[in-house]
């Protein structure tokens, strides 16, 4: 383990709260249950099924991750959240239509136990939705103190010995920082103020951050990723880490893209259509939330493909994302790009990818990977911005002055190399002068 870094034991129950307990957080609580019953397999989590290379490549040490890393088990979770709808965890699952009907009901005794406390909301700032389960406060500040009071009930009630939070809600309308977001002192005199520039999900990063405890953003809101919030948590000893789980079209082209650079296979033109029609696309047809979300898609490509590098290649890329609701397709999102490449000589051609992909099934491994992860990171005392875990997201958090790494192959080496640092042992170079030099 490295010098200086004590890495506290999983013991206890390990707490999750989602603010949002709709598709997403219903499918993740739901699928953890399953695979806890030995029902299900967690396919596509790391934690759960991804080993992890130590030493050299002939040292065949290839350990599953949570028996390298002191991970919370499965049996030690416990769920709970916020939502502006009263549904159980049962009801939400059976509505939001994404996992089979068969297996909601048996697991129908367990969900049924799972209600939502009363959400922060404003319609202001997610103009389609309108649900009655909500607070009321005379201030802004006065609602954060209740979430506080929340996060606190529900540990002393559950009996946990920690807790994570994770954003599951809703795309909130696009906002960009202000004074406001500059300064601890600041945001709490807007909190106290009611101020306009402070949506609801800044307030659940607030309270997780004052409570001291991991909040990881699912959604592309301006939300955790505030120079005020990074400050508390620095103070408090909470994880950060964001922003929009990477799920569907933009796992493709994090995917794809870095094999055209790594070829330098020039790219003129990329346009991607969805249709999708759970909640989240109910919400996307405001043109105020998909901007927050097209932001969010949009940056991708111009971080990985690095056209001021390449401009012969990339310099007159055009890119353009559009997201259309259509009811009828629920939960199951189909994602179309078509790319249009050149290669040797300028001679064009064409890729046609169309991903039918099932959207909270991709984001639910997300959420059990995060809260675990994000509880290491707590226990190792690794405070503040969580860059490491950029591999889960779109829109990565960065520290003031970096740029976000969207290559998801730096990424996932990126990730592993921090685990292996955390336990001590060597980063891996994939450099193998080693099997060549030796005599």
């Amino acid at each position: 383990m490295v010098e200086g870094l004590s890495i506290k034991p999983a013991q206890g129950k390990l707490g999750i709260l989602t603010p949002g307990m709709g598709a997403v957080a219903t499918t993740f609580i739901a699928g953890v249950e399953a695979v806890r019953r030995g029902l299900r397999l967690p396919i596509g989590s790391l934690t759960q099924m991804g080993h992890i290379r130590l030493g050299k490549r002939t040292d065949n040490r290839q350990p599953l991750i949570r028996n390298f890393v002191p991970l919370a088990g499965l049996d030690d979770l416990v769920f709970g959240g916020w939502d502006i709808f009263e549904d159980s965890a049962y009801e939400a699952a059976l509505k939001a239509g994404v996992l089979d009907r068969t297996l909601i009901e048996e697991l129908q005794g367990f969900l049924t136990g799972i209600r939502p406390m009363k959400a922060v909301f404003d319609n202001y700032y997610v103009k389609k939705l309108d649900g009655k389960h909500v607070k009321k406060g005379r201030s802004k500040m006065a609602l954060a103190e209740a979430l506080i009071e929340d996060i606190e009930g529900f540990r002393k009630t559950n009996g946990c010995d920690r807790v994570v939070m994770i954003w599951c809600g809703s795309t909130e309308i696009f906002m960009k920082r202000s004074e406001v977001h500059e300064t601890l002192a600041a945001f709490e005199k807007g909190l106290r103020d009611s101020h306009p520039e402070i949506a609801p999900s800044m307030i659940y990063a607030y309270a997780a951050a004052r409570s001291g405890i991991a909040y990881a953003n699912g959604a592309p809101n301006l939300s955790g990723d505030l120079p005020a919030i990074e400050e508390l948590a620095k103070r408090t000893g909470a994880p950060l880490a964001g922003k929009d789980f990477k799920t569907g079209q933009t796992l493709m082209k994090t995917i794809l893209a870095p094999g055209f650079k790594a070829r330098l296979l020039g790219v003129a033109g990329w346009y991607s259509t969805n249709i999708l029609g759970n909640r989240d696309g109910e919400v996307l047809d405001d043109p105020e939330s998909f901007k927050t979300k097209e932001e969010s898609k949009l940056g991708v490509l111009d971080n990985i493909l690095q056209p001021q590098l390449y401009p012969d290649l990339y310099g007159h890329l055009f890119h353009k994302v559009r997201i259309n609701y259509y009811p009828p397709r629920g939960d199951n999102k189909e994602g179309w790009d078509n790319i249009d490449i050149f290669g040797w000589l300028g001679y064009p051609m064409q890729i046609k990818v169309d991903f039918l992909c099932r959207d909270s099934i991709l984001a639910a491994p997300i959420v059990l990977d995060l809260v675990l992860f994000m509880d290491l990171a707590k226990r190792a005392g690794l405070a503040g911005i969580q860059e490491w875990l950029s591999f889960y997201f779109k829109s990565p958090v960065v520290p003031a002055g970096l740029y976000p790494e969207h290559d998801l192959f730096i990424q996932h080496t990126k990730l592993k190399n921090t685990l292996r640092w955390m336990m001590g042992e060597d980063m891996i170079t994939h450099l193998g002068r080693e099997y060549y030099d030796e005599s």
